[in-house]
């Protein structure tokens, strides 16, 4: 039997993207929504049986008080949290707020349907290795634990998180060809190279995976989206190497062209 939901997630992209993948498995989504600071509200109007909470920030404060929320005016609605590779104060924020389980970001389909299958029954729904990391990260604790989006950005070239930045705004091959000055089988090779360093199989996933872990934030901040043809720092109207000149004006927000 089908379960009535709704999707929160401060990315409208990702929120709709989720609800539509549910769908098609036979749930019945009641809303999808952003940002989650408006969750409570949403919840308590609608009274879904299980709310997913996506969030790119589980450890900042005040983050999970929609869930307290819920849980005070519509205690019987289970919220999982969707969010990154959490630190242990993430999952315990959580948990502490009232939450019925926590699963990451990149996690299939399924393993979300799960999740919600089990909350809906009353079940705690959080993967063992999650819990065991977490307690691992608690009991040996490291000075300066690495950002996960930092981590990831290392990983791209510098032509290649621009690449990312338009495959989240939703930019086919031939548009990331055209904005970028390239051949699109250019294009192709970078998304391809984009996906196999990220470790995933679609560009939704890429997308969904750097928007969560703060990926996407760092990649425009360092130029990952320049406005016109690609150019090099110091060298606009050029079309040659590979540092992306210019930096998007104002945050990014997928969707929305800046």
């Amino acid at each position: 039997m089908g379960v009535r939901l709704m999707v929160v997630d401060d990315h409208r992209l990702l929120a709709e993207a989720l609800a539509s993948a549910l769908k098609l498995r036979g749930h019945r989504v009641l809303a999808a929504a952003a940002p989650t600071s408006g969750a409570a509200e949403l919840v308590v109007s609608r009274a879904p049986e299980v709310c997913l909470f996506g969030t790119a920030s589980p450890a900042a404060p005040g983050v999970f008080d929609p869930i307290t929320r819920i849980g005070q005016e519509r205690p019987q609605v289970a919220v999982v949290v969707l969010g990154p590779v959490p630190s242990p104060r993430g999952i315990a924020a959580a948990f502490a707020a009232g939450a019925a389980g926590y699963v990451r970001h990149d996690e299939r389909i399924e393993g979300v349907e799960r999740a919600m299958l089990k909350a809906r029954a009353g079940e705690s729904a959080i993967a063992p290795q999650l819990l065991r990391g977490a307690f691992a990260e608690l009991l040996n604790p490291v000075a300066q634990p690495d950002d996960e989006g930092r981590r990831l950005l290392r990983m791209l070239t510098p032509r290649e998180a621009e690449v990312l930045v338009r495959v989240a705004e939703g930019e086919g091959t031939r548009l990331i060809a055209a904005g970028m000055d390239i051949a699109p089988s250019t294009a192709r090779t970078h998304v391809q190279r984009v996906l196999m360093k990220l470790g995933v199989g679609s560009r939704l996933e890429a997308a969904a995976l750097a928007a969560r872990t703060g990926l996407l934030e760092r990649a425009a901040a360092n130029g990952g989206a320049p406005q016109g043809p690609y150019a090099p720092e110091g060298a606009r109207g050029t079309h040659q190497g590979d540092t992306p000149g210019g930096t998007r004006q104002g945050p990014y927000v997928p969707g929305q062209r800046g």
